[in-house]
């Protein structure tokens, strides 16, 4: 009778996690190239990208400012995170995030993600070696968050950010909105959430190269040029709508085969993105005594990047825990991309 059970159980888990990459498939129309601010597609955090970004449900750390605000409402104390990544031509992903329980139903969070790009010299069709004018590159999003646990079972989170992009003397800003939702369903600890990232406004470039003169009137002599601006385009926000699901195979806290030591959590996200096709994303967390962390996931419909791999550990000192994580993710001919994590709990 028990074995039935368990039959009966374990398939209906296996729809659930099965359903969720195939409902995202909804078509394969491209639209690259008609969103701003890539930069927010980049992850927040080593653990995420080690489990192949499949982390709207089983983020339970400070990095779910980034994947789902309403993750926040897991932690129990104060905590901390940065990570750094190191991409392609030496530009630098930076991210920091804090959270504090105001209650035991209510949290607040604040991030920031900062993308920025050495220093490069002004090259012209007169001077190909360089004019020894130099300018740079970076984006910036900084948010504050608040998240609220309705039932003991289902919360939700709301994510205010400002974001603004910087090109040599011109710059866009906006605001936008993250929305997200968490259900522990009762079922052996399985969570099923819900995330829309960049809800908002448009980003539109203006500064003092735009400015040029114009001729009014050609029909009119003289060397009146008034000065004009040159018109450039608004254009959206990476909005994203991303539904994800978490599960303990093995655990001790209601998971489907009882361990003590041991945890296997299997994760599993899809997302609609509005400038690309659909795509999903699997990831597992090996953890030995909740100390010793191995992970690993697999991004499918991505254009080059599929396997990941990390590692993590926690420390415990005194009543503070350090955690340590690392990521490692190939992008073929890109090139190899490490990211590390830093956090602490109090």
């Amino acid at each position: 009778m028990m074995i039935k059970l368990l039959r009966t159980d374990m398939k209906k888990i296996l729809l659930v996690l099965i359903f969720i990459p195939l409902a995202v498939f909804g078509g394969d129309f491209s639209k690259v190239g008609t969103a701003a601010a890539q930069f927010l597609k980049i992850s927040a955090g080593a653990r995420g990208a080690a489990m192949g970004d499949a982390l709207a449900a089983a983020a339970n750390d400070v990095d779910a400012l980034y994947w789902n605000p309403a993750g926040i409402t897991k932690l129990s104390s104060i905590s901390l995170g940065v990570s750094n990544s190191r991409w392609f031509a030496d530009i630098a992903h930076n991210y920091a995030g804090f959270v504090a329980p105001l209650s035991e139903s209510d949290y607040i969070g604040l991030s920031v993600t900062e993308l920025s790009v050495p220093e490069q010299e002004v090259t012209t069709i007169e001077k190909p070696e360089g004019t020894g004018v130099y300018y740079q590159v970076s984006d910036l999003a900084i948010g504050i968050s608040y998240s609220r646990k309705l039932t003991d079972r289902f919360s939700v989170g709301v994510t205010a950010k400002y974001i603004q992009q910087n090109l040599y003397n011109e710059s866009a800003n906006t605001i936008a909105i993250d929305f997200g939702s968490l259900l522990q369903t009762g079922f052996h600890g399985l969570v099923i959430a819900m995330a829309i990232s960049n809800f908002g406004g448009n980003l539109k470039l203006e500064g003092r190269d735009l400015i040029s003169t114009s001729d009014i009137n050609r029909n009119i002599s003289g060397d009146y040029n008034p000065s004009s601006d040159l018109s450039t385009e608004q254009w959206s926000l990476p909005l994203n709508f991303r539904i994800g699901a978490a599960l303990d195979i093995v655990g001790k806290n209601d998971p489907v085969f009882l361990s003590d030591e041991h945890r296997f959590t299997l994760a599993i996200d899809g997302n609609h993105p509005n400038d690309n096709v659909e795509r999903a994303n699997i990831g597992g967390e090996y953890s030995w005594d909740e100390t010793i962390f191995l992970r690993s996931g697999y991004k499918i419909n991505y254009d080059v990047e599929k396997w990941t791999f990390g590692a993590g550990v926690k420390v415990n000192f005194a009543e503070t825990q350090f955690i340590f994580d690392y990521a490692y993710v190939d992008y073929n001919d890109l090139g190899k991309v490490s990211r590390f994590s830093v956090g602490l709990k109090f």
